[in-house]
């Protein structure tokens, strides 16, 4: 006969054996370990999320490998540091120079390229600079600096706000020298600068992804594309695992091979709004 006192018993000696248990492994659980979750961490651009692309690639790739791709959206700057301290799988990102310094500096690589798009110079559609409809980027600037039209930029270490940064450089213009008010860094991803050019009906750069997938126009039209020097080229790197050891580099370099492989590749080629293509693939292309 089972008693009070047995069931008392019974119960003292069960919660020890949990106490020895959690002090055999004192590791706290997780809600992915508990659920067996397989996902790896990738610190992208703004633009690959902004426009919608992941939306459009991640499902397929969950789908192919049973991977989740957890993604943080940063400026390119701010996601070669998250690959440097180790707070992500997988790079993914458009800044050509400072990838390559990413990989020759042990934080991770090889590179890899994966698209491009372009960039394109965003102004008021109602445009009295003479600007709109010219495909020289660095006359344009010129215009702008010369007449203190209101310029928004980025201002966050992104590949936009590098890729900016360069094409006043190009045009001779020393920014330290001759900003104004009509120059205004936000600090802020590439939506946010063009809310912020539709508010103020001024300039901007945006890569033409964004650009598409942008609702909030007002009155603002493209004014400058199709210059070679807006071209825009993404690529995608596997971060340290001996820098890093807990890097999830199979599921990591699963992703990379995917998104660079015929599979990836057709899905971002595949990737349209209003049936207009916004990524073009060219990882099998060398020297880009």
């Amino acid at each position: 006969m089972i008693t009070r006192r047995h069931l008392i018993l019974t119960c003292g000696a069960l919660a020890l054996a949990g106490t020895a248990a959690l002090a055999q492994d004192p590791r706290p659980a997780t809600p992915q370990a508990a659920a067996g979750t397989r996902f790896i961490t990738v610190a992208s651009t703004t633009s690959t999320v902004d426009s919608g692309l992941f939306n459009h690639l991640l499902p397929l790739f969950k789908a192919k490998t049973g991977i989740d791709v957890r993604v943080i959206s940063q400026g390119t700057g701010q996601a070669l540091d998250t690959g440097r301290r180790g707070d992500a799988d997988v790079v993914f990102v458009h800044a050509r120079a400072a990838e390559e310094k990413f990989v020759a500096d042990g934080f991770g690589g090889p590179r890899r390229p994966v698209m491009f798009n372009d960039f394109v110079l965003i102004g008021p559609q109602a445009d009295t600079s003479g600007i709109r409809g010219t495909r020289d980027i660095v006359a344009a600037l010129k215009t702008i600096q010369s007449r203190a039209l209101p310029f928004v930029s980025r201002g966050d270490r992104s590949g936009t706000h590098q890729a900016e940064l360069a094409l006043w450089r190009a045009a001779g213009i020393d920014l330290a020298a001759t900003r104004g008010s009509w120059y205004r860094e936000i600090g802020q991803g590439m939506g946010a600068a063009l809310n912020t050019a539709s508010g103020m009906n001024g300039f901007v750069l945006s890569d033409r992804g964004t650009w598409l997938s942008f609702r909030n126009r007002g009155g603002l039209a493209v004014l400058v594309e199709g210059d070679r020097r807006l071209a825009n080229q993404y690529g995608i790197m596997l971060v340290s695992q001996q820098r890093h050891p807990h890097v999830k580099t199979a599921d990591a370099q699963a992703f990379i091979d995917w998104v660079t492989g015929p599979e990836g590749q057709k899905a971002i080629a595949d990737y349209k709004i209003g049936g207009e293509q916004l990524f073009f693939p060219n990882a099998t292309e060398s020297g880009v």
